[in-house]
């Protein structure tokens, strides 16, 4: 949350210059080699069910990032995938692949805001950032990743129309503007670990506590279980 194109996106949200948010969507990963050509850049147990996995790993990160920057998450669909099977450990032994390497959701967030996620270690990177969130609202939209941010207003949105015989005439990039670093963002782990400090310290508030944590586990558990059980499910809340 203190990574500078998250704090850039969460005060266009704050600020309201996005409007009514009615959706989003989040797009995230990058090729991860398989270890027989090319050594792997994660760790094999990643890639081992018992622990491994991109939903356990990345959808506790997504409930805090939705959570706070746009609303709290009220309900999911999900499937997890396996892409590649076998993959080669640090010691240049095969081994297969039981854990998930990617996963696509659905969720409704509260507000009716829909949104789509996609996070996958099993696809080549064609955007700026290895993530990137779009925020869709009645005034204008925005584009972060994990340091910049971009948006364009109602008024700088081209008219767009569907004509698949002719060049698209319109730069759709252009009418999107970078949003100005306006403080200086010093490393987000450090960030946190001093507001933790202050906290234990000087009492002052701190919104990530264990229950936050709890809840970024809930949303994984409840991703694994609809993709198992091949449904909807509720995000209920949680409380102390």
């Amino acid at each position: 949350m203190h990574l500078p194109g998250f704090r850039k996106l969460a005060a266009l949200v704050a600020r309201g210059e996005l409007g009514r948010i009615v959706g989003f969507r989040l797009d995230f990963g990058w090729w991860v080699f398989d270890g027989s050509e090319r050594p792997c850049q994660r760790p094999s147990w990643n890639y081992r069910s018992g622990g491994g996995g991109i939903i356990l790993d990345m959808y506790p990160h997504w409930r805090y990032v939705l959570d706070h920057v746009i609303a709290p998450v009220r309900s999911l669909v999900c499937v997890g995938t396996t892409h590649l099977p076998v993959r080669t450990d640090e010691k240049g032994t095969p081994y297969p692949a039981t854990a998930d390497d990617a996963a696509y959701g659905i969720l409704q967030l509260e507000g009716g805001v829909t949104a789509t996620m996609s996070s996958s270690w099993a696809t080549r990177v064609n955007r700026d950032e290895l993530f990137e969130l779009q925020v869709d609202g009645t005034h204008g939209s925005a584009v972060a990743g994990l340091r910049e941010c971009r948006f364009q207003r109602r008024e700088a949105t081209p008219r767009a129309v569907w004509n698949p015989d002719v060049p698209d005439p319109l730069d759709h990039r252009s009418g999107w503007q970078p949003m100005p670093d306006l403080v200086d963002h010093d490393n987000g782990f450090k960030a946190q670990w001093e507001l933790f400090l202050r906290h234990v310290v000087l009492d002052e508030p701190f919104a990530w506590t264990l229950l936050e944590g709890a809840r970024g586990v809930q949303l994984a558990e409840l991703a694994m279980e609809s993709w198992h059980r091949r449904a909807w499910v509720d995000v209920p809340e949680l409380t102390l």
